[in-house]
């Protein structure tokens, strides 16, 4: 995938990630992702797929990161242009701007193989700046990759008509051939995917930073709910997509608490994922864990985590502290003044703090 990556970057500030997997009798089924792109213009663009699930799911008895869904078949895929509002279009009511059916090596269908990437033959579209798209997906299978917390509207053709539903097929990157100073990433949980926030409304703060910094830079948004830092570190298809960005937040750890790994764990996760991606060449900013209304005994490796994060890890990598943005007042920080999943105040008031202190 290295020449794919050396010429698109990621046009969406949302997050499109492989979550889990989806499970179906093998028919034939039709949805829609409708996502904003970030910068306008016209450019050639390419939408990759992944058939790996980048982390853990929920308590893991359902999928665990690097997982493999299996063989499946996109049968048509096309980019849907609404001319206006999009929800008219699905009903009917007005006819998209532009269709543009997508090919894969030329051809219409794509059967897909376990455990691979593979990517949209390129198309020239001319978009707006916050623009919204559909991407419209046939497809069949017993095992498919699905985002079953993705933050962007999603529809499935049931009895001849559109129905808000999750079980859809994404892109993991909306691509665009577009020439940027830097690209930016953020890989996290759902605190990074940005639950806690309206859906469609691209108000967490990943997006408040991008909004922030301006189109002199690409985005992509890695964060999915559930995600353990010993998901990262594990080296695998998520943290593999970090590796081809130039700067990477890293905002881990909550889950890790939740799912009952010992402080030392979380410490050496953290610390793999960071020393990874640096021998690959990206610069990592390190954020301390975010409060989350622990209790007594997750509180104390809450504190010791982040302490290290502070005292050791900063002498490796830039650190972020995020607990006096969201945190409660001594000696309560732990405590999460905007939520647990923060809110968009919170989102906004921790990005104009990052990029106050960021040097780009």
């Amino acid at each position: 995938m290295k020449k794919y990556f050396d010429k698109y970057v990621s046009n969406t500030l949302a997050s499109t990630m492989n979550q889990t997997c989806l499970y179906t009798s093998g028919e034939k089924q039709k949805s829609r992702v409708y996502v904003k792109v970030f910068s306008g213009g016209e450019y050639e663009y390419s939408l990759l797929f992944t058939d790996t699930i980048d982390s853990t799911y929920g308590d893991g008895s359902s999928t665990v990161a690097n997982e493999v869904c299996g063989e499946w078949t996109i049968h048509s895929a096309k980019i849907i242009i609404p001319n206006g509002d999009y929800l008219s279009e699905l009903k009917n009511e007005t006819e998209p701007k532009s269709t543009v059916q997508l090919t894969f090596d030329g051809k219409i269908s794509r059967t897909v193989k376990e455990g691979e990437s593979f990517n949209t033959d390129s198309v020239l579209l001319n978009l707006e700046k916050n623009e919204t798209i559909a991407v419209e997906i046939e497809f069949s299978g017993r095992k498919i990759p699905y985002f079953e917390e993705i933050l962007v509207p999603t529809y499935l053709f049931i009895n001849g008509e559109w129905v808000l539903d999750k079980r859809v097929v994404a892109p993991s990157m909306i691509g665009v051939a577009r020439k940027v100073e830097k690209r930016i990433g953020f890989f996290g949980d759902s605190i990074t995917e940005g639950i806690g926030t309206q859906m469609g409304e691209y108000s967490h703060w990943c997006a408040e930073i991008a909004r922030t910094l301006g189109e002199k830079y690409s985005y992509w948004n890695l964060g999915i709910g559930f995600a353990r830092a010993y998901d990262g570190a594990s080296n695998g298809a998520w943290l593999e997509k970090a590796k081809k960005l130039d700067l990477v937040t890293i905002c881990l750890g909550v889950n890790d608490i939740g799912s009952g790994c010992t402080a030392d764990e979380i410490k050496a996760s953290l610390r793999k994922i960071v020393e990874i991606l640096s021998q690959n060449g990206v610069r990592t900013v390190l954020f301390t864990i975010p409060p989350f209304d622990y209790c007594e005994k997750t509180e104390l490796i809450w504190r010791e985590v982040n302490a290290y994060i502070l005292d050791e890890m900063s002498a490796i990598t830039e650190v972020y502290d995020v607990v006096p943005i969201w945190g409660d007042k001594a000696p309560n920080e732990h405590r999460a003044v905007y939520g647990g999943h923060p809110n968009e105040e919170g989102c906004l008031k921790l990005a104009k703090d990052f990029v106050s202190k960021i040097q780009l």
